[in-house]
């Protein structure tokens, strides 16, 4: 069951049951506990009265699996079946529900839930047992040390009751400060495989409420009409066609002159008056060139004089190494604009309250954004503001943004009427492809040098490209000594052991709105990274595993890859492909995680590829829940192929070209007839799953393409326009 939740409508709830235990942490981090009548504080974990357990997620829900994944801990240390556990989301508080990888900042991304929360959510959840339990001890009389809970009943010393008996007298008990949690030999929901989503019922029968699900009483709905190139401007508008529509009620020119928004009784008559509507743009200031030129200044940097030497290793010895290589390998890569392409486009709904403040309903990936933005907007205190977050159809980082783009747009809309009504804010297909955040386009120039032997002696890579962090609040998250880690994370902090290696990178101009995408930077360096090592190990004379496992010796960071990496070779039978059949195979470290895929195809470049299976080995640590681990694996392996096949985005004069599925097309069931997902069996700490998959399935493919179609390498993307057709 998923509960829609406000602090207040959370807190109101909880004042309606008799007694309630909520138990959670305090601004500074200790533990605390207290009644609805009790202190104010940040719960993760609330009990009514009557038994239910309600876990109080701080990430939300884009189909990840956060919501069951953090319910599962609680439920672990609590002692309790998942079908005992609810789940609601947490209000935006960033002085608590922070991300801890983030800092004093609310938000999902980066596949940090599970790793950022999963000490907090356990410490909750044991801190409720003893409570539950020292309370049960005092009414029997016995040492708690004698009691457990097991599926909601604290049982021992003869006596037997639900743990609703004890709300009460629990709630009036201190938490302790160090709860006991669990051994992992202990674990009955931690690591279980039959353990399925909490969500996924609602999912399936259609009972669950998207944010673009809800209809508020009275509501308009906007849309935005947007200028085709980046930073154009609106001057003037002509609504004449407009008024021609049956349900139009007005526009208006946003304060920000960013767009136009179009007001309807309904979607389908605001989307009609925006196509009659007429806008006057000034693009002084806008993008104007095309696709052609942003890859041509992108190619010419590569050449040139890296604007910053990343690792400060010393160019010239690297160089020297490569020059008297017995053989070099050289590679030149291109990486075009990425749209995100989410199956439920942005939508936002803000509406007025009681109390003189504003409520946002919102998929909300980062709540302090908008926040912080909705606040400055309607000159408020940030108590006035709330923001009820509610389940997303997918994002891969596109509710994200540094600026809060879309619900500023809903905001300014708003702000615009006389607030009596609700406003609802729509993005269509067309406004999600041609009006979106892009992945950065990129460009890799890459020497390698071997000796006689076959060994590298030496890697001189260029990284060419837009920076995503700088110029945005991550920048000092991200921008150290000028260089953005998301453009170089994969490369400059490789897992192998590559002796003599040079990192450049330089900074080129933003081509139009760009956004971290599925798996960020990793996305192009995984790919460059896995390719060169495949040419390297061809120039040497040598297969591919043997050739990477050489660079993984040492440390426990190249043991864990060199172990999925022989892992997938394993399950994935390299080296024994059926006749008319070619593998590929790659490894790659992102987000914590270890992932490694053997792609299996049939076919040729020429003829047509079909990809007939993808074997996955993924070390995540810990895998609380391995059906969403494996669930994660397969989408994005889909993903990162799906995108790789035939997918970019293009600028003509500075516009967008495409602009739907048609010519932005996801990934079809039938590209991939199997995924096989194995997961590493771990005691270390959980680590990211939501975008380690991605990485590593491009350059395995593209790497089964080259064993197929000998002296082809795919060093352009996406695949379809350079030379590889699929069947």
């Amino acid at each position: 069951m998923t509960i829609q939740s406000s602090r207040r409508g959370f807190l109101k709830g909880a004042a309606a049951t008799a007694a309630v235990l909520m138990v959670g942490v305090r601004p500074d981090g200790v533990l605390a506990a207290a009644t609805a009548e009790g202190k104010m504080f940040n719960p993760f974990v609330k009990i009514g009265a009557d038994g239910t357990v309600t876990a109080i997620v701080k990430h939300f829900e884009k189909g990840q699996g956060p919501a069951t994944g953090l319910s599962t801990l609680i439920a672990e240390e609590l002692g309790l079946r998942m079908d005992q556990i609810e789940y609601e989301f947490a209000p935006s508080n960033p002085q608590v529900y922070n991300n801890l990888i983030f800092g004093q900042f609310q938000g999902t991304g980066g596949s940090t839930a599970m790793a950022n929360s999963f000490q907090q959510y356990r410490q909750a959840g044991a801190a409720a047992r003893e409570m539950l339990i020292a309370a049960a001890a005092q009414e029997w009389g016995v040492d708690a040390s004698s009691l457990t809970i097991e599926e909601g009943m604290v049982v021992g010393s003869g006596n037997s009751a639900p743990i609703s008996a004890f709300v009460a007298a629990a709630a009036m008990i201190e938490p302790p400060a160090e709860p006991k949690l669990k051994d992992p030999s202990e674990f009955k929901l931690i690591g279980n495989p039959d353990v399925r989503r909490l969500d996924s019922a609602i999912k399936t029968n259609g009972t669950a409420v998207y944010a673009m699900d809800l209809h508020l009483p009275n509501q308009m709905i906007a849309v935005i009409k947007r200028p085709p190139r980046k930073d154009g401007l609106a001057v003037a508008i002509d609504d004449s066609g407009a008024k021609e529509i049956k349900g139009f009620i007005n526009a208006a020119i946003l304060p920000n002159k960013a767009g136009v928004a179009v007001y309807a009784e309904n979607t389908w008559a605001a989307l009609q008056a925006r196509e009659a509507l007429e806008a006057e743009w000034d693009f002084s200031q806008a993008e104007s060139r095309s696709s052609e030129e942003i890859k041509a200044e992108i190619m010419a940097a590569l050449d040139a004089e890296p604007e910053f030497n990343v690792l400060k290793n010393d160019h010239g010895t690297v160089g020297s190494a490569i020059d008297g290589a017995a053989n070099v390998v050289e590679e030149t890569f291109y990486f075009p604009l990425l749209a995100h392409a989410p199956m439920e486009p942005l939508n936002c709904t803000i509406e007025a309250t009681e109390d003189g403040g504003v409520l946002l309903h919102d998929g909300c990936q980062f709540p302090t954004g908008p926040h912080m933005a909705l606040a400055q907007i309607f000159q408020l205190p940030m108590e006035k503001i709330r923001i009820n977050t509610m389940l997303a159809g997918g994002s891969f980082g596109r509710r994200a943004t540094p600026d809060a783009d879309y619900q500023v747009e809903a905001a300014l809309a708003f702000a615009m009427t006389d607030r009596s009504r609700p406003v609802k804010l729509v993005w269509s297909r067309e406004d999600d492809i041609t009006g979106g955040r892009y992945r950065p386009a990129f460009g890799h120039k890459v020497r390698v040098g071997l000796d006689a032997e076959g060994n590298i002696v030496g890697w001189d890579h260029r990284i060419a490209g837009q920076s995503i962090m700088k110029g945005t609040p991550f920048e000092a998250f991200s921008v150290h000594d000028g260089v953005d880690h998301s453009s170089v994370e994969g490369v400059s902090d490789t897992p192998y052991r590559i002796p003599a290696q040079f990192v450049g990178l330089t900074d080129t101009k933003k081509a139009t709105s760009l956004l971290w995408w599925r798996a960020v930077g990793h996305t192009h360096t995984g790919y460059v990274m896995e390719v060169m090592m495949d040419l390297a190990a061809a120039a040497a004379g040598r297969d591919p595993v043997e050739f990477r496992l050489a660079y993984l010796k040492g440390d426990k960071d190249q043991d864990r890859m060199a172990g999925v990496l022989r892992l997938a070779a394993e399950k994935g039978n390299w080296g024994k492909a059926p006749a008319g059949r070619s593998q590929g195979i790659a490894v790659h470290k992102s987000f914590g995680s270890y992932a490694a895929q053997v792609v299996e195809i049939s076919g040729n470049a020429e003829d047509g590829v079909k990809i007939e299976k993808v074997t996955c080995a993924i070390d995540c640590g810990l895998a609380v829940n391995p059906d969403i681990v494996k669930a994660q694996m397969e989408g994005g392996i889909g993903y990162g192929i799906g995108h790789v096949m035939r997918n970019q985005i293009t600028l003509t004069g500075g516009e967008i070209d495409q602009f739907n599925f048609p010519d932005y097309e996801p990934l079809r069931i039938g590209d991939i007839a199997a995924i096989d997902v194995h997961i590493v069996p771990s005691a270390e700490p959980p680590t990211g799953v939501g975008e380690p998959g991605t990485p590593p399935a491009s350059p395995a493919l593209a790497n089964a393409i080259s064993a197929a179609s000998k002296d082809l390498r795919v060093s352009s993307l996406p695949m379809s326009e350079n030379g590889v057709s699929f069947a």
